[in-house]
């Protein structure tokens, strides 16, 4: 499709090229992966670094244990989350996002698809190239779609702060770092020893 090669040339979202549904998301066969924001599209940047990895993994890890045997469950990247606005008709599903890891803990919200509707818990780790999109477009997305706890990471200062959604408006923690223990108060249970985290992350 003529469609398709043109999107494929996209690096940063343009206007020009209209505002796209995830029923469209569904018919392109491309090579790299994209996300959907509110119609325009975003490419993945290239794969992510050794440190993105390490605490993807020791993340995600924590959080398949503490939730063994319960409701809740997380899902790692790549892995289609949609936030519906209108309806959950795929004509009317504007945003297809990947987050690193998030915890669903309504299992009606999973479908073979992934997720529909805010997770409980999402998880972004930073890399260069993307923190524009994490902390700006997905930070409203995730807000307006009703995303209880948001944590973004940055690894190359070993950081994590925490927005928690409180009467629909995100409200920031302070920047957690080395020696700080963080608690979720949207999965119970959960907690993270960042010195113990950020542990060999350079």
């Amino acid at each position: 499709m003529e469609q398709d090669k043109e999107i494929s040339k996209i690096e940063e979202p343009i206007s020009e090229y209209g505002r796209f549904s995830y029923a469209d998301y569904l018919t392109w066969q491309m090579e790299e992966m994209v996300e959907l924001i509110k119609g325009k599209i975003f490419k993945h940047t290239a794969a992510p670094r050794v440190n993105h990895q390490r605490l993807s993994l020791k993340i995600s890890s924590e959080l398949y244990n503490i939730l063994k045997g319960k409701k809740c469950e997380v899902f790692a990247s790549p892995f289609d989350v949609r936030l519906p606005v209108k309806s959950k008709r795929n004509e009317d599903i504007d945003t297809v996002v990947q987050p690193d890891i998030c915890v669903v803990c309504d299992p009606e919200k999973i479908d073979e698809l992934g997720c529909v509707g805010a997770p409980d818990l999402i998880v972004e780790i930073l890399s260069p190239g993307n923190n524009q999109k994490e902390l700006h477009n997905k930070y409203e997305v995730y807000e307006e779609s009703g995303v209880k706890e948001y944590w973004v990471i940055h690894p190359n200062e070993c950081t994590l702060l925490i927005y928690n959604l409180i009467n629909g408006k995100y409200q920031a923690s302070k920047l957690f770092t080395h020696g700080d223990v963080v608690k979720s108060d949207a999965v119970e249970g959960f907690q993270l020893d960042l010195t113990e985290i950020f542990e060999n992350i350079q």
